[in-house]
Order: structure tokens, then sequence, then C-alpha cells
């Protein structure tokens, strides 16, 4: 019945989950669907009440937040003072 979707990005498994909870879907369906269409380890259910939960909350982006790079000028100089 339904076609599964390999290896989905996260960020279109959130834009689901933003679609769906705006419009007014259960978080139990919501994982349902996405388990339909994904298959099982697209997203655990907890992880799909805490982005409903962070988009009740305000966040709008679908897309992986920025980190930090742990790698500077220091680090750079260290790693290559070790490798000569």
């Amino acid at each position: 019945m339904f076609k599964t979707i390999a290896d989905p990005a996260d960020c279109d498994v959130r834009s689901v989950i933003r679609f769906l909870n705006a419009n007014n879907v259960k978080q139990a369906e919501i994982h349902r669907q996405l388990v339909d269409i994904y298959g099982e380890n697209a997203m655990t259910d907890g992880m799909v009440r805490k982005g409903v939960r962070q988009f009740n909350d305000g966040r709008t982006n679908v897309h992986d937040e920025a980190r930090p790079s742990v790698v500077n000028d220091g680090l750079v100089a260290k790693v290559n003072e070790k490798i000569n």
C-alpha cells in the first residue's frame, strides 16, 4: 500500500512532524505514520514527542542546529607538533 522511503534526512522527518502537528494530528499517530513510510528505525516515539514539543514552543527550522567546532588554531598546532 505505502512505498517505504529508506534513509530519510532528519530534516525530512522533522518537516513531516511539523506539518502533521500543525494539522493537529496526535503524537502517536504522527509516529505511526512515520514508521509506515520511513520504517521502524526512522524515529522513536519519544523523539516525536520531543519534536512536537519543540515546534509547539516556537521552533520553525527543520534543519539541524549549527554546532560550534572544537577545532581551533591551538589544537591544530598541538596535533602538528605531535606529528612532527
